[in-house]
């Protein structure tokens, strides 16, 4: 479970932090730590990419990208989002993770340690910062909480999910029975 300690914590702080295998971020000063994720967390994850990129990649769009990645909004706040769609244009050029401000879509995969950091602080920080889409991917419900900035409850999504670009007029279809079908 992520916990979060008393003190208020800066990213710099925060980017000091050893590199021991937990996942290290601060949501307005709140330190949020959480270990690895399991097996089935990065299967979902890699079957999301693999529909994801694809997608982007034949629109000539190379804005896909996975944790860990340092996304800054202030002197107190970087997450760490399992996947996300953010315009790259500023990273290219010079490889910092600073210069990924507009996400165009964050995605978590819940663990039992981040359930509250992904359903509660992560989402009210995506919404301050007008992510145009949040999706919560709860591999045990086997569904995904899509939200928007403005959003006071999230859409359940269980048998196939769409999304789009903002660039772009195609839809990419994720379809959530084979991204949950996990075991034999």
């Amino acid at each position: 479970m992520a916990m979060p300690l008393a003190k208020h914590f800066t990213v710099e702080e925060v980017l000091a932090l050893p590199n021991d295998g937990k996942r290290y971020e601060v949501i307005h000063g709140e330190l949020l730590v959480t270990p690895a994720p399991g097996g089935f967390h990065q299967l979902v994850l890699m079957r999301l990419l693999l529909t994801l990129a694809p997608y982007l990649q034949a629109h000539g769009l190379e804005q896909m990208l996975t944790s860990p990645a340092d996304i800054t909004y202030s002197d107190d706040t970087l997450v760490q989002p399992d996947l996300f769609v953010a315009d790259t244009a500023a990273f290219m050029r010079s490889g910092k993770w600073t210069d990924v401000k507009t996400l165009f879509l964050a995605i978590e995969i819940i663990s039992p340690s981040s359930v509250k950091t992904d359903r509660t602080i992560k989402r009210r920080l995506y919404q301050e910062q007008q992510i145009p889409e949040y999706w919560v991917v709860d591999i045990d419900q086997r569904q995904v909480e899509v939200w928007g900035p403005d959003a006071a409850f999230p859409r359940i999504e269980r048998e196939r999910l769409s999304w789009r670009h903002p660039s772009l007029r195609e839809e990419c279809e994720v379809d959530l029975t084979h991204l949950f079908t996990i075991g034999g």
